[in-house]
């Protein structure tokens, strides 16, 4: 059986179109002084200003002790603020600061530019169907991921606690 070329390889086309996206995303956001990783806290934050760190970390797919750090070096460098939650001392809410704000303006028209760029020469119909089709695809491996974890969970044994069920 012949190898297709790696490009007509569904997981290998979206890899590539993601890392060429963030390549060009890093060079014209490059002049802000901020990296991909502290951009995506900001992006983030903003969707979700008052968020525990443990709740962004699970958004971002981090480790809650590196999402930490990262938020540690915006908070010095005057991007983030942890205020104390209202009903609970030992909670910190994350906010983003004044500053942070014009600058996420910047980021979302650099993304909205990029975004027109890579999209050129499809038509509004083709990226209608593009859009359609990749959330086709997404709820497909939902649903799989979904199941994988319902027949997983269903083959972990009860543990035995002498109490009966009845």
């Amino acid at each position: 059986m012949p190898l297709e070329p790696f490009e007509h390889l569904l997981g290998f086309m979206l890899n590539d179109v993601s890392r060429l996206l963030r390549t060009r995303f890093d060079q014209r956001a490059k002049s802000h002084g901020l990296t991909r990783s502290q951009w995506r806290v900001l992006v983030h934050l903003a969707r979700a200003e008052g968020i525990i760190q443990s709740g962004l970390a699970e958004i971002l797919e981090v480790e809650r002790m590196t999402l930490g750090r990262l938020i540690d070096r915006l908070e010095v460098a005057g991007w983030v603020e942890r205020r104390p939650d209202s009903k609970d001392r030992r909670v910190r809410r994350l906010y983003l600061t004044a500053m942070a704000r014009p600058t996420l303006d910047d980021i979302m028209k650099i993304a909205t530019d990029m975004h027109d760029e890579a999209l050129h020469g499809l038509s509004k119909d083709d990226l209608n169907r593009l859009m359609q089709t990749l959330l086709v695809i997404k709820n497909n491996l939902i649903e799989m991921n979904t199941m994988k974890n319902q027949a997983d969970t269903a083959k972990i044994p009860k543990l035995q606690t002498g109490v009966s069920d009845d």
